[in-house]
C-alpha cells in the first residue's frame, strides 16, 4: 500500500459482482470499490458465482463488503443476534472468497437490554467470528456510527472498550465514517479538527484504521443524525478531507464515498476528493 489513499465507492453489482461492479466503477473513476454480497435489507444469505468471484479477484481492483443494515450483534433478540452472526460469517466468507480487503459492519446497538449484556454478547458471538478468519482472510471493520438511540460505540474514544471486548484481535480493523463522527461531536469542520479527531483514533487503536468512508453531512456537528451530503455541499465542506488524507494515520488508507445522487454526483465527489488528494 502507498501513502496515498486509492479513492473510490460502494459501487451497484447488477449484473454480477465483477461484471457490473467494475463497469460501475469505470462509471465513476473508482480506484476501489465497496459492494454488497448479499440482500443489505434482508436475511436472505446469496451465493456467490464462482465466475464472477475469479474475475474479480483478478482484475486488481482493491474491494471491500460491506455487511447488511440488518445486522446487531448487540441485539436482545435471540433470532437477531444468530441471523446477525451467520450475516457476518457469510460476508467473511465471501470476502475471502472475492480477495476483498474487509467486511464493514456497524458497531451495533444494545436497544433494550442493558449495555454491558450487550457487549457481553460482542465478546461471546462477534469474537469468535474473528478467531475464524485465516491469516490470508479480510479484517472485519467495525464502523462507529452516529451516535443516536442506544449505538454501542459512536465516538473515535468509544473504540477503546469495543475492541478491548473483542481482546484487541488483530483482525478487528477500523472504518471510520466522516459523517458519523461529525454527528457524534467529532468536528471536522473546524482547522484543528481532523487532526485531534485521527490523533486520537491512532492513540486509541495504532494500525487500525484500513478504511475511511467519505460522506459531508446534512446536519450539523453533535447532531447524531446519520444523513450523508455530497463532499463539499454540507456541513463539513471539502476542505477537512483534504486534511484527512494528508494525516499519517491515514496515508495509504482507502477512501469510499457513500454519498447521495446519481452517477453524475459520485463522479464529482470522486474528482473532488482526487484533486484534494494530489494538491
Amino acid at each position: 500500500m502507498t501513502s496515498l489513499s486509492l479513492i473510490g465507492g460502494h459501487v451497484s453489482v447488477t449484473g454480477g459482482l465483477a461484471k457490473g461492479g467494475l463497469r460501475s466503477a469505470a462509471d465513476i473513476g473508482a480506484e476501489m470499490i465497496q459492494v454488497f454480497v448479499t440482500n443489505p435489507r434482508g436475511w436472505a444469505l446469496a451465493a456467490g458465482d464462482p465466475v464472477q468471484d475469479v474475475r474479480l479477484r483478478e482484475s486488481g481492483m482493491l474491494s471491500f463488503v460491506h455487511a447488511p443494515y440488518l445486522v446487531n450483534m448487540g441485539s436482545p433478540s435471540a433470532e437477531t443476534l444468530e441471523r446477525s452472526t451467520a450475516t457476518v460469517r457469510h460476508c467473511l466468507l465471501r470476502a475471502h472468497a472475492i480477495g476483498a480487503g474487509g467486511v464493514v459492519v456497524h458497531t451495533g446497538s444494545a436497544v433494550s437490554q442493558p449495555r454491558d449484556d450487550a457487549m457481553r454478547q460482542l465478546h461471546e458471538h462477534l469474537l469468535p467470528l474473528l478467531e475464524e478468519i485465516p491469516d490470508d482472510g479480510p479484517d472485519l471493520l467495525l464502523e462507529p456510527m452516529a451516535g443516536q438511540g442506544a449505538m454501542l460505540c459512536a465516538t473515535v474514544q468509544d473504540l477503546e472498550p469495543y475492541l478491548a471486548t473483542l481482546d484487541w484481535h488483530p483482525k478487528a480493523g477500523v472504518c471510520l465514517d466522516t459523517c458519523h463522527a461529525f454527528a457524534a461531536g467529532h468536528d471536522l469542520s473546524t482547522a484543528d479538527g481532523v487532526g485531534e479527531t485521527l490523533d486520537a483514533l491512532h492513540a486509541i487503536a495504532p494500525g487500525r484504521l484500513k478504511l475511511v468512508h467519505a460522506n459531508d453531512s446534512k446536519d450539523v456537528c453533535a447532531s447524531k443524525k446519520d444523513r450523508h451530503e455530497n463532499i463539499g455541499a454540507g456541513h463539513i465542506g471539502a476542505l477537512p478531507f483534504g486534511d484527512l488524507m494528508r494525516h499519517p494515520a491515514a496515508a495509504g488508507v482507502p477512501v469510499c464515498i457513500e454519498t447521495p445522487g446519481p452517477v453524475e454526483k459520485h463522479r464529482e465527489d470522486i474528482e473532488t476528493l482526487k484533486k484534494l488528494r494530489d494538491s
